[in-house]
């Protein structure tokens, strides 16, 4: 298996699958009037109430992921971007496994308009 990340034509532009998980890249607003998680043009947004100190907006943005993927908190890292808006989370696991929740996950959030 390459160590490389690969791209399945099925994959959200934001989800690129590596050897021990997945990537995704989003767009976080901290200190937002509410908490939510949801595409925007191709991108991944995650608006979280929590202030950007001390590491605060990270783990709300994680917890909501955590969440919204049911998957465990334990599972994310943030790989590039901690103390920026636009940052990299890996999610450790069976690639396959979880491009598929998460595809599930956006086809539920946009149903079939698009």
């Amino acid at each position: 298996m390459s160590s490389g990340s690969r791209v399945s034509s099925s994959d959200p532009a934001f989800l690129r699958r590596v050897a021990n998980g997945v990537t995704i890249e989003l767009r976080v607003q901290p200190r937002a009037r509410r908490t939510m998680l949801g595409p925007v043009t191709g991108t991944l947004r995650a608006s979280v109430t929590a202030p950007p100190e001390d590491g605060k907006a990270n783990k709300a943005v994680i917890d909501l992921l955590a969440r919204e993927w049911h998957l465990p908190r334990s599972v994310f890292e943030i790989a590039r971007g901690a103390g920026a808006r636009d940052k990299v989370l890996g999610i450790s696991g069976e690639p396959d496994a979880i491009a598929q929740r998460i595809a599930n996950w956006l086809r539920q959030r946009v149903g079939n308009h698009g």
